[in-house]
């Protein structure tokens, strides 16, 4: 497969789990917000969710519209539905040849539809939740067509590669800020013992249900750690994520038979033992924060190898094959 197609396929599958994940976690986000009557309060949590997407925080007299106009309207932040959405079918765009008419189409829609909606279209009709229901939805029903439409070959790898990879980045990212801002709070431990803030961060990564059936509704924050962190069966922790990522490395690397994947292989190995052998009392002992943050590093550095041996690679190396 051309490496260019390669780069393609990863993209518009990390865009598309990114635009899926802005507008879950800004429609839970809204949710929330909407009733708290202190203006310090939503400023410090509307900026709690701007530093997960690695965005400078807003003005302090910016409302809860500023904040949807920079993560679903903003054409230029990387992170924004509009953004990510615009991404994503582009790089469809460019190898249409390589997707099922269904895809196509399907993205080809959803897209449209949602740069012809604009902040004005939603907010003033108080209908935020039903555009962000019709990205989620969008988007997942992408994955269904993906799926049962397209041959589960390279180019199937590819965009399962992109998609978990990004999971796994957000996950970390989203958890790392929330807690690290939970323990830093002057009104620590108070607000850990806020149930609704627990089923919130649950319901970002639609977790509340599949995790009661684990632990009940027993919400205690070690708990909601391990089951997003190293839970092996749900599909939104890291460890989850990251086993994907694995199965998808070792199909490409069967297919293409390259003699250069051996440190990439090393890479996901270690991640994905870290997380199996990690027990949660000695990850929070250690320092949750830094653990999180060494699961962000090690997944850009999967990244980087990734251009390095299938996309971005000299002339001289491909011939050395």
């Amino acid at each position: 497969m051309l490496s260019r197609v390669a780069d393609n396929l990863y993209w518009l599958s990390r865009y598309l789990e990114r635009a899926e994940h802005t507008a879950r976690v800004l429609d839970l986000t809204l949710n929330m917000l909407l009733e708290q009557r202190s203006d310090s309060v939503v400023y410090d949590r509307m900026n709690r969710l701007l530093e997960s997407f690695h965005i400078k925080p807003l003005p302090e007299n910016s409302s809860l519209y500023d904040l949807t106009q920079a993560l679903a309207f903003h054409t230029k932040n990387p992170s924004s539905i509009t953004f990510c959405m615009a991404q994503s079918r582009e790089n469809a765009r460019q190898i249409r040849e390589s997707l099922s008419s269904e895809m196509w189409e399907h993205l080809n829609t959803l897209f449209h539809k949602i740069r012809q909606t604009k902040i004005e279209d939603v907010w003033q009709t108080q209908t935020t939740h039903t555009f962000f229901r019709e990205v989620k939805e969008g988007a997942q029903l992408f994955q269904g067509l993906t799926d049962s439409t397209m041959s589960h070959n390279e180019c199937w790898q590819f965009l399962q590669l992109g998609r978990y990879i990004e999971r796994a980045n957000c996950t970390a990212r989203f958890m790392d800020v929330q807690f690290r801002f939970l323990q830093q709070s002057k009104d620590y431990p108070r607000i850990a013992k806020d149930f609704m803030d627990w089923v919130g961060l649950l319901k970002c990564f639609t977790a509340f249900e599949a995790y009661c059936k684990v632990y009940t509704a027993d919400l205690r924050p070690e708990r909601i750690v391990e089951f997003l962190l190293l839970n092996a069966e749900f599909p939104h922790s890291v460890r989850f994520s990251v086993d994907m990522m694995e199965q998808a490395l070792k199909a490409i690397d069967r297919t293409t038979e390259t003699k250069r994947a051996s440190r990439l292989n090393r890479l996901i190995g270690k991640l994905k033992s870290d997380l199996s052998f990690s027990q949660i009392d000695e990850v929070i002992e250690s320092g949750l924060s830094d653990y999180l943050k060494e699961i962000q590093n090690q997944s850009n550095k999967i990244h980087n190898v990734i251009y390095e041996i299938y996309i971005a690679y000299p002339i001289e190396k491909a011939l050395t094959v």
